[in-house]
C-alpha cells in the first residue's frame, strides 16, 4: 500500500480515539541533524559510550564532559524542530494527541510547541550538582570550563538526562503506566523498539488493546509483532500526510 492510503487508515483510527498518545525516539530528530546513537553513522560508532556510564563519569569527568560538550552542546545544541515535531504540536493544539512520551532528550518537542511531554531518558536542558543537588539551566552554564563544577559547593554538575546505571525518572515512567492503562491509540515515530524499557510501552499498550500507528523508516521489532498501521518513510513526509488526511 502506499503511504497515502495508510495514512488515511491511521487517519480513521484517530478520529476515533478518544486518548492518543505519541511515542518518539531518535528517528524523529534525524531531520533535525541529530543522528541516532546506534547503528551506521551512530554516535557509538564515533564515541566509546563508556562516556556515559556513570561510574566512569564520576572516576573520569573531565574527559567524559570532553565528549559530553561536543555530543550534545555543541552539536545537538544547534538542532531545531523538523515538520514531524511541528505536526505532532498541530495535533495537540487540535485535542488529537493527549500526551508525548519521548525517548530524545533534545527539547524539540517543547520547542515546536507541545505540551504534556514525558522525557523517558531525561533532558540535557537542565543540570544537577551531584553533591548538593543544586540545579542549573544548559544556558547558564559555562562548558567552556570542564568538568562543570557547582558554583555553590564545587561539586560535580552532571546532565538531567540518564546514564547508563541509572533508573527511569519517576514522572516520566508514572505517565507510561498512565498511558498504557487509558490510551486507546499509540502513534510510534522513530524507534525501533530495541531499547529497554522504553520498548515495553508499545507493546504493554497494545496488550491493553490500543491500536499502534509506526511511522519508520524501515520495519522495526515493532512493525510485525505489534503494529496495526505502518506508514514507511521519513518522520516529516509521514506526519504531513496525516495532518492533510485530517485536514489539519
Amino acid at each position: 500500500m502506499t503511504t497515502s492510503n495508510e495514512a488515511k487508515r491511521a487517519a480513521e483510527i484517530i478520529r476515533k480515539a478518544n486518548h492518543i498518545t505519541v511515542f518518539t525516539g531518535a528517528g524523529i530528530s534525524v531531520e533535525s541533524g541529530i543522528p541516532p546513537f546506534r547503528g551506521e553513522g551512530g554516535l557509538w560508532s564515533k564515541y566509546n559510550p563508556i562516556i556515559l556510564d556513570l561510574g566512569y563519569f564520576k572516576s573520569n569527568p573531565k574527559e567524559s564532559w570532553a565528549a559530553i560538550k561536543e555530543i550534545f552542546y555543541d552539536f545537538f545544541g544547534r538542532a531545531k524542530p523538523n515538520d514531524a515535531h511541528i505536526a505532532i504540536a498541530k495535533m495537540q493544539d487540535k485535542m488529537l494527541v493527549n500526551k508525548i512520551i519521548t525517548q530524545n532528550i533534545d527539547n524539540l518537542h517543547q520547542e515546536a510547541g507541545s505540551t504534556n511531554v514525558y522525557e523517558y531518558h531525561g533532558t540535557m536542558k537542565t543540570l544537577t550538582c551531584m553533591k548538593c543537588g543544586k540545579g542549573y539551566k544548559a544556558e547558564d552554564v559555562d562548558f567552556e570550563k570542564l568538568p562543570v563544577l557547582c558554583g555553590k559547593c564545587g561539586g560535580l554538575v552532571k546532565p538531567d538526562f540518564i546514564f547508563f546505571g541509572e533508573g527511569i525518572p519517576q514522572k516520566a515512567m508514572a505517565a507510561s503506566y498512565d498511558s498504557i492503562d487509558n490510551s486507546d491509540a499509540f502513534i510510534v515515530i522513530g524507534t525501533t523498539g530495541e531499547i529497554m524499557p522504553a520498548s515495553s510501552v508499545p507493546i504493554m499498550a497494545r496488550a491493553n488493546g490500543a491500536k499502534i500507528i509506526e511511522i519508520n523508516i524501515e520495519e522495526t521489532n515493532f512493525t510485525r509483532q505489534i503494529t496495526d498501521v505502518f506508514i514507511e518513510g521519513k518522520a516529516t513526509e509521514a506526519m504531513n500526510a496525516l495532518l492533510e488526511e485530517l485536514d489539519i
